[in-house]
Order: C-alpha cells, then sequence, then structure tokens
C-alpha cells in the first residue's frame, strides 16, 4: 500500500505587494507550509475572494483545515459594537470564507487547527465573543502584544497552564508550556461547544477544543515558528495529520518526509 499523505487546506489572505505597479497577491507565511510538510500532509492553499457553494465544495475536497493568524476579525461577526481604535487588518471577504469553512469542516468533521487568528475566528464562527483588545479592556491582563520591530516570532514571554487530560495536554505531553504572543485580541466567552484547554497567567483563553469531533483545537499561540526550539509544537500538526488520515504515521523526527512518485 502507498505512503499516505492528508491533504491539509491552509486559508489564505491578500496582499499588497510593491512593484511597478501594484501586484494584489493571495498567500500566507512558510512556517505553516513547512510545519504541515514535517507532520506528513500535503498542504494546499485556499484562496479567497470564492462565493460560498465553492468554499463548500472545497471542504468536501480535503483531508484537514488550518486556519493561521493575521489581522483581526470584524467585530460585528461576535456582536461588538464599534470598532476599538487599535483594530488592525480587518479583511471582512476573509472572516466571511473562514467562518463558511469552518462551520463546513465542523459539519463534514474535518479536523481543525486553528493558530492565533484562527483560534479567536474557530471561536467567533461557533457564537463566542471576543475582547477587541485585551490591554485595554480586560483587567489586569499582562502583555500580550509581542508583534513589534526588532522582537523574534519564538520569543516566548509568558506560560500557559494546560488542563489536565485534555487533547492538547496530550498533544504536547505537558501541563505547562512557556509559548510566543503575538496578538492583541482575544477569545472573551467560549463558543457553543467548546471547552478551555489553556489559560495565560491573566486568566486569557490560550486554548479550546471541540469534544465529539476527531479534532478541532486551537491556540491563540504560534507553534509554526516554535518547533525549532521546542519540537514538542510539532505534536499539534501530528495530531492533525493523524486525524486527517487514520493510516499516516505523525512525524517523529521533525523532518520533512519523503513522497514517493
Amino acid at each position: 500500500m502507498p505512503e499516505q499523505h492528508p491533504i491539509i487546506g491552509i486559508t489564505t489572505y491578500e496582499k499588497r505587494v510593491g512593484f511597478d505597479p501594484d501586484i494584489d497577491m493571495v498567500g500566507i507565511a512558510t512556517d505553516y507550509k513547512n510545519a504541515v510538510l514535517r507532520a506528513g500532509g500535503i498542504p494546499i492553499l485556499l484562496p479567497l475572494g470564492l462565493p460560498p457553494a465553492a468554499i463548500r465544495t472545497m471542504m468536501h475536497k480535503i483531508d484537514g483545515l488550518v486556519l493561521p493568524g493575521g489581522g483581526d476579525i470584524e467585530p460585528t461577526r461576535y456582536n461588538g459594537h464599534e470598532r476599538h481604535p487599535r483594530l488592525r487588518g480587518i479583511d471582512p471577504l476573509r472572516d466571511e470564507m473562514e467562518i463558511i469553512a469552518v462551520r463546513e469542516a465542523i459539519e463534514l468533521d474535518i479536523p481543525i487547527l486553528a493558530i492565533c487568528r484562527g483560534h479567536q475566528l474557530l471561536n467567533v464562527a461557533l457564537g463566542g465573543a471576543l475582547w477587541q483588545d485585551v490591554a485595554s479592556q480586560m483587567p489586569e491582563s499582562i502583555d500580550h502584544d509581542f508583534y513589534r520591530e526588532g522582537v523574534a516570532r519564538n520569543y516566548r514571554p509568558h506560560s500557559v497552564a494546560i488542563r489536565p487530560n485534555s487533547r492538547l495536554a496530550t498533544l504536547l505531553n505537558t501541563n505547562n508550556t512557556p509559548v510566543n504572543s503575538i496578538h492583541h485580541q482575544g477569545v472573551k466567552t467560549a463558543g457553543n461547544g467548546l471547552i478551555v484547554t489553556a489559560t495565560a497567567p491573566d486568566g486569557l483563553i490560550e486554548a479550546t477544543e471541540l469534544p465529539g469531533k476527531r479534532f478541532v483545537v486551537s491556540v491563540q499561540w504560534h507553534p509554526e515558528g516554535l518547533i525549532d526550539i521546542d519540537p514538542r509544537m510539532l505534536g499539534l500538526f501530528d495530531g492533525l495529520i493523524k486525524a486527517a488520515c487514520a493510516d499516516c504515521a505523525p512525524s517523529t523526527n521533525g523532518s520533512v518526509p519523503s513522497f514517493s512518485s
């Protein structure tokens, strides 16, 4: 039997690149693609701008879904009031695409790994609410926003406490881990069916999962950027791949598997 590698869809964002004239492009940070490859999956990019029926069709063609980081979510999506002045990078087209994709994936029981913005988007898609700006709205919060010039993306300013016996604890083989923190929004109330599986020292929700499904796991930090310094973080992608393909063996050393022709 040939070696199996599940198809993992990664949602994207649009960006204007400075040429002469400028070019609008669709893409994603390469760390996500590399992490899926290292765990044994085949990453494909899911573009924006498709009609809802086409988005739902895409969900029938993939084995797993990654919701990556990115800009803020439009507050009207979670019963927010006026936009907080610190909101940045709002893209209603991306919000719409990802919410449709998440709901369809959950309906089809397609495994989902949601990261940073994805953690928040999953929560919103399931009826949860967000802090529009943690620093100004959440009492006694610590600093979570290290999206700053000169700060490495693998800098880990705080730890998270992980719920014992949760899927997350099993995937990372720990109940406490330091994490990177590159966000200013956060989950305020968990969406329908989600259980909280990790919190920051100030109580901010840092991870959730959806019981009763093959694999729906979300984290507020960026594990794809920590694999080289903390190989345990690859466990999140290994878990996604294993859930997406029962015949697939997850990576054991973090190297890119060979793909036979």
